[in-house]
């Protein structure tokens, strides 16, 4: 047994709390006739600047030495720029930039991942007011025949493109961008492509052009187009304006107080083209003068080789992570004394959102804090989306189990209205997009009657009796439905339950039963796992043949007549399962960037599938044979 294993749940349960400095939100709640309840926080957000960039200045000017970006040369020393290099550089690199004409009409678009050339580019675009759009990566380099990426550069029509190695994008870039489109280099320029490398944009003279641009930004100035990963249907172009970042920085500033006494350390992988990673994380190093180091890592078991390896060098004041990414972490903190007092020795807070946190991770996270530190660290989430900018609400008081997203930040109004026997969330405040670039219809339909942003997800209190005690999220609403008996089906939640009962032989699933007399389960195995539970099948056996074997069928029989043992009513009582031979893809809308399925493609992509699934196929994994 391992020495944290070793830590008592007592021994936890009386460890002190770290004391971190915090908001302490005053909240109240007005009960609408028509069963809506308005929540807020009493008091007013404070102040917040015009403009991103005018940090920048201001960190530059007040603590010009101090580390602000850090990022590895390929697998070697880390490459470092103090506030004075960045501010130098953003301005050559922003009177480059006025040298292509760029605009709204004409923006930047970044193709490739997080680094040190992008930070800068990204920068030097804000400074001088010209939008620019982050993708995927992915878009380019994992699908086949780049129709996503196709379409997002139909809609932003480009004046430039950024790639980091031409040679790894020159496909994507010949298949979608025009070709009198520039492309700029960091190495491996595109051959029969106009363009520059990097590094002579970064020595251009700035010129008095480039401050009279700066003077030039303002609040509703466009910062940055970012896309929705497209989960629940094509991917959407979010504006994001100054007023948007600005506004949600003081937000993020007002609830981590602490990073009001110590400018945050941050080491992050969160790619910059999703919110979280490009607005919340890198934004608040910026805002607040702290320093960002650029992980090379991923909530991989490869990746988080690379994450532990710089935790040996970074010890962060603030942490965050996708649920994935803490499970496979924990092996390593175990293993590595040296490595836990690194990652716990100050850390104020580790954050977690885009799925949710095992109750074995949340505890082995506690038992590695209190082992190293004899403290617990406060574990929390928050909820937000890119038309938020994403900073929506977040959790600062204790909890012992995961899930409580917290309550609005101030300057934010909560609308939760009754939907389809759920309360769907609704969201006003100076941080919310002003729409979908050139798509009017979609922003029309994006606000209620009253100028709230429709999130689509709906909540539940955690105290129906007390909305300060926060709030837990309860689904989708675009992916509910009702059988034909007219009982709704809160899919979210449901897909969750499933998952986790089936374990890591189910890779995900998705929920059917629209109009239907029972809810079924499309499910894409770990083939892998599979065929550890087949029968003397060869290795190399088809993965049609793995899946119709007797012993993965007898396995997830098993499984599901011991789900639906546990079932209470026809809403999560799944009776059939059809296990998925082609796992989802990119190219047809099915999973996203981000690795979160489609539900409304996999559907519609697979509508065979779904009859087979009720017809009784022989395919089909029902209770009746389990």
């Amino acid at each position: 047994m391992s020495s944290a294993a070793m830590t008592g749940v007592k021994e936890i349960e009386a460890a002190p709390l770290r004391k971190v400095r915090f908001w302490q939100p005053k909240i109240e709640a007005e009960r609408r006739s028509d069963g809506a309840v308005l929540v807020r926080q009493v008091e007013a957000l404070g102040p917040y600047p015009d403009k991103l960039t005018e940090r920048l200045v201001h960190h530059a000017r007040a603590t010009p030495d101090r580390l602000y970006l850090a990022g590895r040369h390929g697998k070697g020393d880390w490459r470092k720029l103090t506030y004075a290099d960045v501010l130098d550089r953003v301005r050559r690199l922003g009177e480059a930039l006025l040298g292509f004409g760029l605009s709204p009409d004409r923006p930047l678009v970044i193709l490739s991942g997080n680094d040190i050339e992008h930070a800068l580019l990204g920068l030097a675009a804000q400074y001088v007011g010209i939008p620019y759009a982050p993708i995927s990566p992915a878009y380019s380099l994992v699908s086949t025949d780049h129709t996503k990426l196709r379409g997002i550069v139909e809609v932003l029509t480009p004046g430039l493109v950024f790639v980091a190695d031409g040679g790894r994008f020159a496909s994507a870039v010949g298949a979608t961008i025009s070709s009198d489109v520039p492309v700029v280099t960091t190495g491996n320029p595109i051959a029969g492509r106009d363009g520059a490398r990097f590094a002579e944009l970064a020595v251009t003279e700035p010129t008095a052009a480039v401050e009279e641009a700066f003077a030039s930004v303002g609040p509703d100035t466009i910062a940055k187009i970012l896309f929705t990963s497209g989960s629940t249907g094509s991917p959407k172009g979010v504006i994001n304006t100054q007023r948007m970042i600005c506004s949600n920085q003081a937000m993020v500033r007002d609830c981590y107080a602490f990073i009001k006494d110590e400018p945050p350390v941050v080491l992050d992988w969160s790619p910059w083209n999703h919110t979280a990673g490009g607005n919340k994380v890198f934004n608040m190093v910026l805002f607040n003068g702290g320093t960002f180091y650029i992980d090379d890592g991923r909530p991989t078991p490869d990746g988080i080789v690379r994450t532990a390896g710089n935790l040996r060098d970074v010890s962060p004041t603030w942490y965050f992570n996708v649920p994935k990414g803490y499970e496979e972490l924990i092996p390593h903190l175990e293993a590595d004394a040296a490595l836990c007092q690194r990652f716990f020795g100050r850390l104020n807070l580790m954050m977690y959102a885009g799925a949710g946190l095992a109750q074995h991770t949340w505890s082995a996270l506690e038992r590695l804090a209190v082992r190293t530190t004899g403290e617990r660290v406060l574990l929390a989430t928050g909820l937000g989306s890119t038309e938020t900018a994403p900073f929506s609400l977040m959790c600062t008081t204790e909890q012992r189990i995961a899930g409580n997203i917290g309550v609005p930040a101030r300057g934010i109004e909560l609308k939760l209205v009754p939907v389809d026997e759920k309360l769907e969330a609704r969201l006003k405040g100076p941080n919310i997009t002003p729409g979908y670039w050139r798509e009017p219809e979609l922003t029309a339909a994006a606000f209620d009657e009253e100028g709230f942003y429709r999130l689509g997800d709906a909540f539940r209190f955690a105290d129906p009796d007390d909305a300060a005690k926060g709030f837990y999220f309860d689904g989708r609403i675009a992916e509910n439905f009702k059988l034909n008996t007219g009982t709704w089906v809160a899919v979210g939640g449901l897909r969750a339950r499933l998952i986790d009962h089936f374990g890591e032989i189910v890779r995900d699933a998705v929920i059917t039963g629209l109009d239907r007399d029972f809810v079924g389960a499309l499910i894409f195995p770990d083939v892998a796992l599979c065929r550890a539970c087949a029968k003397g099948l060869p290795e190399d056996a088809p993965v049609e043949v793995v899946l119709a074997d007797v012993g993965v069928r007898a396995t997830f029989a098993e499984k599901l007549a011991s789900l639906g043992r546990m079932s209470t009513g026809s809403s999560t009582h799944i009776r059939h399962l059809l296990l998925m031979a082609e796992p989802p893809s990119m190219d047809r809308g099915e999973i996203t960037d981000k690795g979160s399925l489609n539900q409304r493609a996999v559907l519609r992509n697979r509508a065979d599938s779904v009859e087979e699934l009720y017809r009784g196929s022989p395919r089909v994994i029902g209770l009746d044979n389990a």
